[in-house]
This record gives C-alpha cells, sequence and structure tokens, in this order.
C-alpha cells in the first residue's frame, strides 16, 4: 500500500491515486481542496530528499520555473515542502505523452509533425525567454491533449540559463535526445534544448531516433562524431524545406544551429505557408566540413615510444638539412643507439602484452557460456512473470510504464523486450515490461442542436483522430422534430456520456424540422362542424371574425392560411364566417318541426389526387362520382327528421359509417 494514498499535503492537497514514476519524482493524481480541483502532485523520491544542498537546489529553480505561463507548457501552480516532503503541484493533463500516441500511430506524416513541433518549440521559446532551459526534451514528456495540442512537462533537470550548476550532477537528459555539449559535460544554454527538440523531429518524421547503439556511451559517442541519416533518405515524402530545419536544429556544432527557438519558429511558419519557401541555408552551411584523410600514423603505445619517435623523426629531418653525404653533428651516433635500444624494448614489451592478450581470449573462449531462452511474458501479471520457471532467479523483470491494449486486459503484460524465444548469456538480465491499461477509451460528447458539420469539424474532431471512429448522418435517419429545428442533431448513438472504443461508428439522427400536411379547404363549411374537426386534424383556431355575406348565416366565406398551404401539427387557422346578408327586413320566425337539412364534412385521405366517392343514407345511394381527395375533406348536405344513418365509400373502401340526428 502507497503510504502516500489519502495522505494531504499542507492540509490542502488530498493525493488520490499514483499515477506515474519518473527519475527523480513520484506524481499523483490529488486534488486542492481550497480551489476543488483535481491537480497533479510530483513528490520528490525519499533519497533524494535526504540531500539537503539538491532539495535547496531544487526548491529555488523550482520556484523559477512555476513563473512560467503559457499554453504550451504544463503549467505550475505551487512548489512547497509539507514536513520531510517536497513537493511540486501542478496541472493534471487529460492526454497521453507523445512517445505513446508515436507508438500507437507509429511514423507521423509530415503536416502532423510540424503541428507538433511548433508548439513544442512555443513552449521552449517561452521558456528560454524567462532563462529556463528545460535539458531534457524527449517525447515522453511532451503531453498530447485530446483537441490536438500539446504540453512541454517535467522541467525536473531543468536549470537556470546563467546557473553554474543544475539540479543535481547525475540527471542528464535521455541519452537518445541529448546535445553533444551535454554529452561532453560542457556548459548547455537554449541551444541545448533546440537540439533535442531536432532530435524529436526527426523521429516523427521517420519513425526512428538518429542514432542507436548497444550502451548510453556509444549513443552518446555518436551524438558527438557521427552525422545522422537524412530524413528523406528514409522517408522521401518529407518535403525537403522540412528536412533542412529539422537538420540545422541537429547541428552538432553549435555556430551552425539554431541560435533561439524563435529563429526555427520563423522557419516553420514560414514553410508552413508555403512548404516550397527558399530558406536562406542549404545543407553544406549545416554539416561540419569533410576533413582530409591524414597519412597512417605509428601506433603509439606509450609516452616514452611517443616521444622518440618524435626523436627520430627530428633526426631524419636533420639528416636531410645536412645532405647525406654530410655527417650529422657530434653525438648523434649516441643518440641513435639508445634510440634504437628504447624502440626495441618497447616492441618486445608490446609483443608479450599481444601474447598474453591472445592466450586470455583463447582461454576465455574455452570457457561455456550459458544461454537462456527468453520466456514469453505477455498476458501474465507483473509478479506471475517474476515467478515463471526460465525467468525465475535469471531475469529481472523491469516494468516501463503503461500502453493502453484491445488485446490484453488491464494489470496484465501486454509488450516484452527482449522478444519471446530470443536468446540471452551473461549476468544481470533483464526482461523490460509494458503493463496494459485496458482498451482506450473515450466519452461521447453532447452534439445535440448542433449542426452535423459543427460536430465533425468541432466537438469531435479530435475524438475521430484519436479513436478512429466513422460518422455517419444518412437520411434515412432523419426525423421530423417538433422543437429541433431542421437540420439540426436530434440524438446520437452512442448517446452522450456513453463510451467510445477505437473504431466506433457514431449515428447522428438529424431534424427534419416539424411534420407537415397540407390545409383542407374550410371555406363553404358551417363553422361549428369545423371546430370539431380542428382537434381531429391536429390544428387550432386563430379565432372568427363575423361579416355580412350572401352566405348562409354560420358558413366559412374565408380562412387564413389558404387552403392546401403547407402547415405544422398545432397550427393556427383563422376563419371569416358569414351572419347572413346584411337586411333591415324582418325575417318570419322559423316554426319548428318538419325535416331539417344539416351539412356533414367528411375527411378524405391526400395520399391520392381524387377517387369515387360513394354517399348512402337509410341504404339509398344519394351520390356517386369522382372527387377531389387534395382538398383534404367533402361536404354534403343531408335531410331528414331525427335519426338517419349515413354510411361512405371511396374507392369501394368504407370511410364513414354513423347513426346522426337531424332535425325533430
Amino acid at each position: 500500500m502507497d503510504p502516500y494514498i489519502g495522505r494531504k499535503l499542507d492540509g490542502r492537497y488530498e493525493l488520490l491515486e499514483r499515477i506515474g514514476t519518473g527519475g527523480m519524482a513520484v506524481v499523483y493524481k490529488g486534488k486542492d481542496d481550497r480551489l476543488n480541483r483535481l491537480v497533479a502532485v510530483k513528490i520528490l523520491k525519499s533519497d533524494l530528499a535526504q540531500d539537503e544542498d539538491f532539495r535547496r537546489r531544487f526548491n529555488a529553480e523550482s520556484q523559477a520555473v512555476a513563473q512560467l505561463s503559457h499554453p504550451n507548457i504544463v503549467s505550475v501552480y505551487d512548489v512547497s515542502k509539507g514536513g520531510d516532503t517536497e513537493y511540486i503541484v501542478m496541472e493534471l493533463i487529460d492526454g497521453i505523452t507523445l512517445k505513446q500516441y508515436m507508438e500507437k500511430r507509429g511514423q507521423l506524416n509530415w503536416r502532423e509533425s510540424l503541428h507538433f513541433i511548433t508548439q513544442i518549440m512555443r513552449g521552449l521559446s517561452h521558456a528560454h525567454s524567462r532563462g529556463i532551459v528545460h535539458r531534457d526534451i524527449k517525447p515522453q514528456n511532451i503531453m498530447v491533449l485530446r483537441d490536438g495540442s500539446v504540453k512541454v512537462a517535467d522541467f525536473g533537470i531543468a536549470c537556470l540559463e546563467n546557473s553554474t550548476q543544475t539540479l543535481t550532477q547525475e540527471a542528464l537528459g535521455s541519452v537518445h535526445y541529448i546535445s553533444p555539449e551535454q554529452a561532453r559535460g560542457d556548459r548547455t544554454d537554449a541551444r541545448s534544448d533546440i537540439y533535442s527538440a531536432g532530435v524529436v523531429l526527426y523521429e516523427m518524421l521517420t519513425g526512428r531516433l538518429p542514432f542507436e547503439g548497444d550502451s548510453p556511451v556509444s549513443v552518446a559517442i555518436q551524438h558527438l562524431s557521427s552525422i545522422p541519416l537524412a530524413p528523406r533518405e528514409i522517408n522521401p515524402d518529407i518535403p525537403e524545406q522540412m528536412e533542412l530545419i529539422c537538420m540545422k536544429a541537429m547541428a552538432a556544432d553549435l555556430d551552425r544551429r539554431y541560435l533561439s527557438a524563435d529563429e526555427m519558429i520563423q522557419d516553420l511558419e514560414a514553410f508552413r505557408k508555403n512548404p516550397d519557401v527558399d530558406l536562406d541555408f542549404g545543407i553544406t552551411d549545416i554539416r561540419p566540413p569533410e576533413t582530409v584523410d591524414e597519412p597512417t600514423l605509428p601506433l603509439r603505445t606509450s609516452g616514452a615510444y611517443a616521444a622518440a619517435v618524435h626523436r627520430a623523426s627530428h633526426e631524419r629531418d636533420s639528416r636531410r638539412e645536412y645532405g647525406e653525404e654530410d655527417e650529422a653533428p657530434s653525438g648523434r651516433k649516441r643518440v641513435q643507439t639508445v634510440l634504437l635500444v628504447i624502440v626495441g624494448v618497447l616492441a618486445v614489451a608490446l609483443a608479450f602484452v599481444l601474447f598474453r592478450s591472445v592466450l586470455d581470449s583463447l582461454h576465455q573462449d574455452t570457457q561455456p557460456t550459458e544461454q537462456y531462452v527468453v520466456k514469453s511474458v505477455v498476458g501474465m501479471t507483473v509478479a506471475q512473470a517474476r515467478e515463471l520457471d526460465g525467468v525465475k532467479d535469471i531475469f529481472e523483470v523491469v516494468e516501463e510504464g503503461e500502453i493502453s491494449s484491445e488485446e490484453f486486459p488491464a494489470g496484465t503484460i501486454a509488450k516484452q523486450d527482449p522478444e519471446k524465444d530470443s536468446y540471452r548469456k551473461g549476468d544481470n538480465l533483464v526482461i523490460r515490461v509494458w503493463v496494459s491499461s485496458g482498451e482506450e477509451t473515450g466519452v461521447m460528447p453532447d452534439v445535440s442542436n448542433q449542426t452535423v458539420s459543427q460536430a465533425e469539424k468541432i466537438t469531435l474532431k479530435s475524438l475521430i483522430q484519436q479513436y478512429e471512429l466513422d460518422v455517419q448522418a444518412l437520411e434515412e435517419d432523419m426525423q421530423y422534430h417538433e422543437t429541433v429545428a431542421a437540420g439540426y442533431i436530434i440524438s446520437s448513438i452512442p448517446a452522450a456520456g456513453e463510451v467510445l472504443k477505437r473504431g466506433d461508428t457514431i449515428r447522428l439522427f438529424v431534424s427534419k424540422g416539424p411534420q407537415t400536411a397540407p390545409l383542407p379547404q374550410f371555406v363553404g363549411l358551417q363553422i361549428d362542424q369545423v371546430t370539431s374537426q380542428l382537434e381531429f386534424l391536429g390544428l387550432t383556431s386563430g379565432g372568427v371574425e363575423l361579416v355580412f355575406s350572401d352566405q348562409p348565416a354560420g358558413t366559412i366565406v374565408a380562412q387564413d392560411p389558404a387552403p392546401k398551404t403547407e402547415v405544422a401539427s398545432g397550427a393556427k387557422v383563422s376563419f371569416s364566417v358569414s351572419k347572413g346578408p346584411e337586411s333591415t327586413e324582418t325575417e318570419p320566425p322559423v316554426t319548428p318541426g318538419g325535416p331539417e337539412t344539416e351539412g356533414i364534412t367528411f375527411p378524405l385521405p391526400t395520399d391520392r389526387e381524387t377517387g369515387f366517392l360513394e354517399i348512402y343514407q337509410d341504404g339509398e345511394r344519394l351520390f356517386a362520382d369522382t372527387v377531389d381527395c387534395t382538398a383534404g375533406n367533402f361536404f354534403y348536405e343531408f335531410t331528414a327528421d331525427g335519426e338517419t344513418h349515413i354510411v361512405v365509400y371511396l374507392d369501394r373502401e368504407e370511410i364513414y359509417n354513423k347513426t346522426v340526428t337531424i332535425g325533430a
């Protein structure tokens, strides 16, 4: 059990879980109770924390780094001490390292590499302007966020540019990315970060490191003495200007390298605007001049032998000065004799040493060295791997970190180095392993009330790239909706908040707006009949205006909107209703009783233009003719004195069957 989990530093920072381990510190996810936000807390390892001088320098220089504030640098919120615990409180990043990103993607295309390196250099430019040199630029210290932006992290071995001593004598940058001056142990400045950034750019463009070796020393020597293979020789698709920028950043000669991050940013921006830009330097300006091979020199076995060779050469020069027939100055023969004796003794000694070396080598070759086959530990936990026959007491299983994996469950080994069935011999045998963090997943955001373009180019953009998602907005998935405007997303599958996995398909359901239908013809009908039909048709009344008309009282003489107008459900329809002709004569009172006439409106389907309509009253066919169905209804007047039975057929299909009361 980690003793720090659950602990609260300075009564403020509660440590929730361990999220990483580095060479100098352990990183925890924490919560700042005062500001109610999640943070990353980096705690100095206990063995380093015992060194008072180290703690003092660590605190002073970390305070300087905390002054940095830039979108491409992980923010440092606090540098403090809780008891004997030295710690830094930083921004908690939701993302992965550039190294993890490259392991997943492999070789990046030059456009993506340009996008990342430009942000890295902007962050370094800000740090350098404050006198801070990072000294450990590598993909493991670059964080890639979900939106595609990057942040430079872990100024763990950073130093003040004018400081004479760094945080720790041992804390050197990773050997594959260190500058030549770092490898020599010389004083470093901002140009060392530029060299390391150049190596990162080289790795992104080519998918490989510029220098590889069997040991850190051999890699460091290559940084000092070798010129890497040009990126375009590995990947011809890389633009020539991009290659020049990369090689200038990696120039071993400080005077041929970019002098500042801003100078490199200028070339990157010029290239971004015009990939065919003519830079003011070429490959010959970057690489050092080739040296002429010198004649083979004698093997230098010792200082005495070198001195003797030098004197012998001097004697030959003297003889040439005097001429071959001339006699050398006095004492010349005695000196020559002494030189010959010394050379002879050294030659015998050298022969003896070589003879002994050959014998020792032959003796060593006769001693059998046991070879061990590397077992597969993939799919096991680290504890299981260490107890496996063929691993236990032979190999040390070293946990390097975590990687996401769809194949192996979280907590099991997803990758090992060396690979299974390879052979190793000697002592201190190691199997490096990477533990699965489980399948990498994301969370579906809410895209409702956005257009498809907005969802794809803004809300879902980084997720589409990261998880290789397929977004579909199909015509058959479009739906009518009363409140969501046409062209905007109603919902999605997966829904907002649900898990996204690599290769998932996202279905977007887009609104067609409210459903509409043509407005029926109401003119000529009685307002009482129409009012009862409005609810059935999904419409509402917008009001009734009474007007004088030659039509009978109660008859609709006008409507708004006009017939056949496309209207949505719930639309309001206003009516102008006749109150009869304007007259001053007194009409005789109506005597109640006897047959009366009453009109009935029958709704007609609008899925056809015409239909054959038949109307029966009490078994007698009153009407049989072809009618216009696009109006949506048909009006017919019936005469009766009391109850009467009415049946209506359209194209031989019954559409109305009811007993109604008329008159009486």
